[in-house]
């Protein structure tokens, strides 16, 4: 017997729970990879199994986002409970996007679910609403505080959000890993109460760099449901 195999399970559902397990873990390289369009049979040869073994456990590509994403997306609800609890609200809102984009840049299937349209999720629609009520409440304490300009809106953020996220890989992928900081700064200035700027984190594109950029971006399609 393998170790740490549970004896009182049989062959067959111990087989099935490690295949579940190997689709997971490859879909969620495969996700972060290619994003979320990759093919499920590429997802399937690297877990080692058969396309009939996937469908079996996952009918749906949603089905397989929603089993691979779950813990991500509490993650990043950790980090906003983190910054709601910030004394300083500027302090919080900074953080908190740090680390949401840090996540945008490095992960292309965090990314795909966090700026398109992919219904039928319920930790998505989690994430989303608390993610909505962490700007909210930073921006009302920061309006409060004198650091958040007051005639800024949720939507204002969140839509700038989503058009800057959205345009991170294509970013990391032509220029440097890092290079979304800059943009995130000068957004995140236009939030300020503060005339004063930030000093900007890392240099500006070149003009190769801007088309190459636009290059990656390419047209726009959400990912599918099926």
């Amino acid at each position: 017997m393998a170790a740490g195999a549970d004896p009182g399970t049989p062959p067959r559902r111990r087989d099935a729970r490690r295949n579940r397990e190997l689709l997971v873990e490859a879909a969620h390289q495969v996700f972060r990879e290619q994003g979320l369009e990759a093919p499920l049979d590429v997802i399937a040869r690297r877990a080692g199994v058969g396309n009939a073994t996937l469908y079996r456990h996952f009918p749906t590509r949603v089905a397989l986002v929603d089993a691979v994403f779950r813990a991500p997306l509490s993650d990043t609800m950790t980090a906003g409970e983190q910054a709601r609890n910030s004394e300083d609200a500027w302090a919080g809102l900074t953080a908190y996007l740090d680390a949401v984009f840090t996540v945008l840049a490095t992960d292309r299937g965090t990314n795909d679910l966090m700026t398109t349209p992919l219904r039928g999720i319920d930790a998505l629609e989690a994430v989303h609403a608390h993610n909505r009520r962490t700007l909210e409440l930073l921006l009302e304490r920061g309006r409060e505080q004198g650091t958040v300009r007051p005639d800024v809106a949720a939507e204002d953020v969140l839509f700038a959000l989503a058009a800057l996220g959205r345009a991170v890989p294509a970013l990391t992928t032509a220029t440097t890993a890092d290079a979304w900081r800059r943009p995130l700064t000068l957004f995140l200035d236009s939030l300020r109460a503060t005339s004063t700027p930030s000093p900007l984190p890392s240099p500006a594109l070149t003009p190769d760099q801007l088309g190459a950029v636009l290059g990656e971006m390419g047209p726009h399609r959400a990912p599918s449901s099926g």
